[in-house]
C-alpha cells in the first residue's frame, strides 16, 4: 500500500526534462499506487481552463489515464495554478479539494495544503494573494481573451521573480506561529505543504505529542516525491533521464 504527494513541479512546454519525468512518474509509478496528491504548482502557469494547448492537453491526457485505470488523484491549487477549475478536473478526472484538506493516511490524521498560506511574513506576497483570490476579480479576469491573459500572467511572473530576489530567506519560508496555530486548529499530528522549494522532516514536540511537517520538493533539478505507507513517510527524489 502506498499513497504518493507531489507538488511544485512548474511544468511547461520550455522545461522538456521535466515534462518527461513527470509523464514517466505518471505511466508507471503513479499506477502502481493506491492514491495520489497533488499540493499544488503543478504548472509554471495556468491562465484558465480554456488555454488548450498542446502541452496541456498532454498532461491533462497524463492524468485522465491514470484515473481511469482506478488510481484517484486530488488536487490543491497552488499559487501558479489556482484558476484550475471544474473544466480542467473534469477532463483530467482529477478531484480539487479545499486549500486546506485533512485527510486519513493511514490511520493517521492529516493536513494537506499548498503552503503558501503559512508564509505570512511575506506581508506584499499575503495581499496579493488576497486580490487574485477575489471572486468578482476572477470574473472579470476570465472576460479577457486568452492573449491578454497570457500577457497578464508573464508580467506578473517576471514582477514576482523580481521581487523575491530581494526577499530575504526568513520571509520566503513559513512563519512558525502559523505553522502552530494549523497544527492547533485542526489537531493533526501530520502536515504535509510544498511551496517553500525547501524539502525536509520538520519534528517539535508538543504536550508531550511529536508533530511532524513534511515539506515537498520542487521539480527543477529532479523529481520529487514523498512516499507513504502504512510504516511511514520517506522523501524521494527521481532523477531526470529523457527529455520529452
Amino acid at each position: 500500500m502506498t499513497t504518493l504527494f507531489i507538488s511544485d513541479l512548474h511544468l511547461s512546454a520550455d522545461r522538456p526534462d521535466i515534462a518527461a519525468c513527470f509523464l514517466h512518474f505518471m505511466e508507471t509509478e503513479a499506477r502502481q499506487c493506491e492514491a495520489l496528491y497533488v499540493l499544488g504548482d503543478l504548472f509554471e502557469s495556468w491562465i484558465g481552463d480554456d488555454d488548450d494547448t498542446p502541452f496541456h492537453r498532454q498532461v491533462i491526457q497524463a492524468f485522465r489515464n491514470l484515473t481511469a485505470s482506478g488510481v484517484p488523484c486530488y488536487f490543491i491549487h497552488g499559487n501558479r495554478d489556482f484558476l484550475i477549475g471544474k473544466r480542467f478536473a473534469r477532463e483530467s478526472g482529477i478531484q480539487l479539494m479545499d486549500e486546506h484538506s485533512v485527510i486519513d493516511l493511514y490511520g493517521t490524521p492529516a493536513l494537506i495544503l499548498h503552503g503558501d498560506t503559512l508564509c505570512t511574513r511575506d506581508e506584499g506576497y499575503q495581499a496579493y494573494r488576497r486580490k487574485v483570490h477575489n471572486k468578482f476579480i476572477q470574473w472579470l479576469y476570465f472576460r479577457l481573451p486568452l492573449s491578454a491573459r497570457r500577457n497578464i500572467g508573464n508580467k506578473l511572473r517576471s514582477k514576482s521573480s523580481e521581487e523575491n530576489q530581494h526577499k530575504s530567506y526568513e520571509i520566503m519560508d513559513v512563519t512558525p506561529e502559523e505553522v502552530d496555530t494549523q497544527f492547533a486548529r485542526h489537531q493533526v499530528p501530520l502536515m504535509i505543504h510544498g511551496h517553500t522549494h525547501r524539502p525536509a522532516v520538520h519534528e517539535t514536540g508538543n504536550d508531550g505529542k511529536t508533530l511532524t511537517r513534511i515539506v515537498l520538493g520542487d521539480w527543477y533539478e529532479h523529481g520529487s516525491v514523498l512516499v507513504c505507507t502504512p510504516q511511514g513517510q520517506t522523501l524521494e527524489s527521481r532523477p531526470f533521464t529523457t527529455k520529452a
